[in-house]
């Protein structure tokens, strides 16, 4: 086991932790990231993340950390990049909790929260805008093609959550949908 690559990843987790407001979609942006950064994990691997997070029970940016922990340094791996992710949300949560009463009228803490809100919304716009050019697009020989299944299966996938009697069911259901489809088409 490599400790500098694990001291690394807790590292890099516990800044995602800290600095990822607004639950798991807003760790994308870092995710992808770090594959600029390290050899932990490729963009292809990052989307086949999202892809067994999304579908697993638990918080995205947990099963994510977890999930790429585990692909760089096994078990143990999984372990630290999970701690690194939470322990930061865990100390401010324990502070937080210590001055709860007089931090919730706090004028200060109401501007930050309306400065964060717009930031966050770019950064998934950014992770969604990443994720839809890997998975959209792929390489050929000629250069980059559109993914026309898949594009295909987005468009139908999106109409179809547009009726309103298929709006009620369970995201596990499309989920399903889109696995049996794709195993179907082999997209």
């Amino acid at each position: 086991m490599n400790f500098t690559v694990m001291l690394l990843m807790f590292w890099e987790f516990m800044k995602i932790g800290l600095f990822a407001v607004g639950g798991g979609p807003a760790t994308l942006p870092y995710l992808m990231d770090l594959t600029e950064k390290f050899d932990w994990y490729t963009m292809e691997d990052l989307t086949n993340m999202i892809a067994i997070s999304e579908s697993t029970p638990g918080p995205l940016g947990l099963n994510m950390a977890t999930y790429a922990g585990f692909h760089t340094l096994g078990t143990f791996g999984g372990v630290v990049s999970t701690l690194g992710l939470v322990l930061p949300s865990l100390v401010i949560i324990m502070l937080i909790a210590k001055f709860l009463e007089n931090f919730n009228e706090n004028k200060y803490v109401q501007g930050a929260f309306a400065g964060i809100r717009p930031a966050v919304t770019a950064l998934i716009a950014a992770a969604v805008y990443g994720v839809c050019k890997v998975s959209l697009v792929v390489q050929t020989e000629n250069g980059y093609q559109p993914a026309v299944k898949t594009i295909i299966l987005c468009v139908i996938v999106f109409g179809l959550l547009q009726v309103k009697k298929l709006q009620k069911y369970h995201p596990a259901f499309w989920l399903l949908f889109a696995v049996i489809i794709g195993i179907v088409f082999r997209f």
